[in-house]
């Protein structure tokens, strides 16, 4: 299957994830104009100073016009009111895309405002970041050799689907396909349960009244763990609700586990301890011998 060359891509959410989409193709020699879409007309213009984007747009009719891809990039509850605004103006080769951390909400929502034309749509989500946001942190190579899942559903066009995957391989990506229920599932406990952890952390030490004396004396160990309690708080806040049945699941299996710590604690019960310290140990240090960490 072999698509027409790409002419126009428009980006709604032109920071991080969206930027970083945009100087990816342009570094892959993609030829299409990239328009950008945003709440700020400040970062917008920042963006184009930048060379992620040719155009800055504030008016979405003129924004999508003769459009073949729209990636919707912005935080996951700002998905309803961009498609709300994008549907009067689709036409029938209109490719529709996210970048959400969440699928069966995005879909739910997509499947209900597009109608007829969610067959065109293809749910994504890339699995690269940086605790920093803006465009001014995206960089070219951020989805090089990182995953990209696409949730597409038994109706979703073939065609968008082959659009879709080309524009995250032409960034560097791999690409795979999955249920949105079983990404959800996936994600709720390898990312957005360790995204809590460290924001629930980094607050309570904080709000401690010997929290200067605390943070001074932090090392390493509370660095790299809580090294992602710098992200975007309006993203994960969204992320959060929008998987919230998945993520408390998480959160009480992560409850009984502490459970058991303390328990093997108060009991003294160093076998206990070493074997569960022994048992993540081998795990983390195979996964991260896969990963080559």
């Amino acid at each position: 299957m072999k698509n027409p060359v790409l002419k126009k891509i428009v980006i709604f959410g032109v920071g991080l994830i969206g930027g970083s989409v945009a100087l990816a193709l342009k570094k892959a020699g993609c030829t299409a104009s990239i328009a950008g879409v945003g709440r700020s007309i400040k970062s917008l213009q920042t963006a184009v100073d930048l060379g992620a984007i040719d155009i800055a747009s504030s008016n979405v009719a003129d924004a999508i016009k003769d459009a073949d891809i729209i990636l919707i990039a912005a935080p996951v509850a700002q998905t309803p009111a961009i498609l709300n605004a994008i549907k009067p103006h689709l036409t029938a080769n209109t490719v529709i895309t996210d970048a959400g951390s969440t699928k069966n909400d995005v879909l739910s929502t997509a499947k209900e405002i597009l109608g007829a034309q969610f067959t065109q749509f293809v749910g994504g989500h890339p699995i690269a970041g940086a605790e920093k946001s803006g465009v001014t942190a995206a960089t070219a190579d951020l989805y090089r050799n990182k995953n990209v899942v696409l949730t597409p559903t038994v109706i979703t066009n073939p065609d968008a689907i082959h659009r879709v995957r080309e524009l995250w391989q032409t960034c560097g990506a791999n690409v795979s396909e999955m249920s949105a229920e079983t990404h959800d599932g996936i994600f709720a406990a390898v990312s957005h349960l360790p995204h809590l952890l460290a924001f629930a952390l980094v607050d309570e030490v904080a709000s401690r009244p010997n929290a200067e004396q605390l943070f001074g004396f932090a090392a390493s160990g509370f660095r790299d763990f809580t090294r992602i309690a710098g992200s975007h708080p309006e993203m994960w806040r969204d992320i959060s609700l929008a998987n919230k049945t998945a993520l408390l699941n998480e959160i009480t299996a992560y409850q009984k586990e502490l459970s058991d710590l303390k328990q093997m604690l108060e009991r003294e019960d160093g076998d206990a301890l070493f074997a569960l310290f022994e048992r993540a140990s081998v795990a983390r240090n195979n996964w991260a011998a896969t990963k080559k960490l």
